[in-house]
């Protein structure tokens, strides 16, 4: 009988312990699943106002682009305007009709040549078509740039071109022409009486040295100091000329040409 009770008691006692750990353990579960919770209306209301500050910023950054697309199509239609106009194109005003050599009557001019050059000597008439006068030339190897006796020499502007207005002298008389020319450059010349630079502007002027005749570029200086009216340099001299030093007045000019010139006729 003792022995059966034991037993019954150990299976009490075994009962209550399970009974008394399932307790403790269900009072550790509530203390961890029963902590206090916030109120969630603050949470909401912070998660609202988040949401509606990014549908203001979305509509903010919606008009912004839609600003930066319209800036855009406006400067784009402007370029496209700009480029569609047509400016009409400035006319360039007439060119002044040169007053070519005329033709000769009676005589074309002599000149001899040798490979199809013209040979000329140290001196030889020289026939100036723009003042349409006879001067005297002197025929130089050493100058580069061949210049006419030029006074009163002024610059000016034309249709926004640079000119250039001078006189040239009237052969046997103490009177001028005056002439009006484009500026084709200017140069630096030193001569050898003086160490200074002397600035020339240089135009283009049309000739006759017996039957050749050229259109070449000529410096504008005062040569009243000096014997001859006009110096052939190498520009005209290079590929067309030949100097043969032994004579002077190897080329003629046509006989209308040097009668008028005799005479002081401007032709």
């Amino acid at each position: 009988m003792s022995l059966k009770r034991l037993r019954a008691g150990l299976s009490t006692f075994s009962v209550i312990a399970l009974a008394g750990t399932v307790l403790l353990t269900g009072c550790s579960a509530d203390q961890y699943f029963m902590v206090p919770k916030s109120n969630l209306s603050e949470l909401n209301n912070s998660v609202q106002s988040q949401r509606e500050t990014l549908v203001t910023m979305e509509d903010n950054a919606k008009i912004r682009h839609e600003e930066v697309l319209k800036h855009n199509q406006n400067a784009t239609e402007k370029v496209l305007e700009a480029i569609s106009t047509q400016v009409a194109k400035p006319s360039c005003p007439p060119i002044p009709a040169q007053r070519a050599c005329p033709a000769i009557d009676d005589s074309k001019g002599r000149a001899d040549r040798l490979k199809g050059k013209v040979v000329v000597g140290e001196v030889e008439n020289f026939y100036l078509a723009d003042s349409r006068f006879v001067y005297k030339a002197r025929i130089d190897s050493g100058a580069e740039t061949s210049s006419i006796d030029a006074r009163n020499i002024t610059r000016f502007e034309r249709d926004g071109n640079n000119w250039v207005r001078f006189d040239v002298p009237v052969p046997g008389t103490e009177e001028f022409t005056t002439l009006e020319k484009e500026i084709s450059r200017r140069v630096k010349v030193i001569q050898a009486s003086t160490e200074e630079a002397e600035r020339r502007v240089v135009v283009e002027l049309q000739f006759s040295i017996g039957d050749h005749q050229q259109v070449a570029e000529f410096t504008l200086t005062n040569r009243s100091n000096l014997t001859y009216q006009a110096l052939i340099g190498r520009n005209i001299l290079r590929d067309v000329m030949l100097i043969d030093v032994g004579k002077e007045y190897a080329t003629e000019l046509p006989k209308s040409i040097l009668e008028r010139s005799k005479n002081g006729e401007e032709q």
